[in-house]
């Protein structure tokens, strides 16, 4: 047990190197670009920091644990949006942008709903797996059109001779950006693979099911990149690269990482009936609770910030008395 804990503390020391690269990379290649750093979040961030919830899923795939991959996507994305999102607006109230409300926040509320959706038989399969990456490819799409479209407007204005910074768009120096997300991914992959084995070994431990490792303990650990560059990025004063890492992540778990999940199952990933009555409902209401509260001043509180925080904080408590 004691091994297992060192490796948990061992995973978040290497995380928060990760993060930190990260949130630099992304800042500065954003700059360089002429792109609102909202859309690195939502691409690379937001992917690279998915990524222990890829290696999960695949792994979980392979070894006929549907229930573990599944939870951890329901519960990693209930911990984005409620405890990771909830403590940044805590620290500092959390400014949105209209993009995030036209488009980020309906590709949540969709993304659930289509979830639900698929696995109200019980069953993911192949072409479900499909579904769901054509919805990723599309999400993807607009993000990078609305990419596209800011860097032409900001070169625009630039030559309009608007008083405005000319964006740093020569390429001969982005290398060092891309290393720097590349690493970063690279390291809190490593960090997370890490973390998750400790995780889980103090999870079999406590002999709990499989459903419950992936919403507890695995989601949290597998969201620990998602918190750490998030809080990183709150006090480096980056918000925008921290609310689109939440909101792209949480997109693209259930569009592109469970869609490559079911893609690697050679039988249909099977999903508990807990999942399905409660948490998968659980997630898609979270998803809709934050249209009122974005909409209220386009802006998250710190007092909306510890309501998120106090509701996951009970929603963790339930699972903890109902399934142990």
């Amino acid at each position: 047990m004691l091994q297992a804990i060192a490796l948990v503390l061992a995973g978040l020391v290497v995380l928060t190197l990760g993060a930190e690269m990260i949130v630099r990379g992304g800042s500065a290649l954003a700059a360089r670009l002429g792109v609102s750093p909202l859309i690195i979040g939502l691409t690379f961030v937001a992917i690279g920091t998915s990524a222990p919830e890829l290696g999960i899923g695949i792994e979980a795939a392979r070894n006929d644990q549907g229930s573990l991959a599944v939870g951890n996507i329901v519960g990693t994305n209930t911990v984005n949006i409620l405890l990771i999102m909830g403590l940044s607006a805590a620290l500092r109230p959390l400014a949105l942008q209209v993009q995030t409300l036209r488009r980020e926040l309906p590709a949540i509320v969709v993304a659930s709903l289509v979830l639900a959706f698929l696995a109200r038989d019980g069953l993911l399969t192949i072409l479900d797996g499909v579904v769901l990456l054509v919805l990723g490819a599309a999400f993807t799409w607009a993000v990078t059109r609305s990419a596209l479209r800011e860097s032409f407007a900001a070169k625009r204005a630039f030559s309009g001779g608007l008083g405005l910074s000319r964006p740093r768009t020569s390429s001969t120096g982005a290398w060092k950006e891309v290393l720097a997300l590349a690493g970063g991914i690279a390291i809190i992959v490593s960090g997370a693979h890490v973390l998750i084995e400790g995780a889980v070994a103090l999870a079999r431990f406590w002999k709990v099911s499989d459903a419950f490792i992936g919403l507890t303990v695995v989601a949290i650990g597998t969201s620990a990149p998602e918190l750490v560059t998030t809080i990183i990025s709150t006090l480096r004063g980056n918000r925008d690269i921290a609310i689109g890492n939440l909101i792209g992540s949480s997109v693209y778990n259930i569009v592109v990482i469970l869609g490559i999940t079911c893609l690697a199952s050679a039988i249909p990933l099977a999903v508990d009936d807990a999942l399905i009555r409660f948490d998968i409902p659980v997630m898609i209401g979270v998803a809709l609770v934050c249209l009122p509260v974005f909409l209220t001043g386009r802006r998250v509180s710190r007092g909306e910030g510890l309501m998120f925080v106090l509701a996951y904080v009970a929603y963790l408590g339930y699972l903890l008395a109902d399934r142990t």
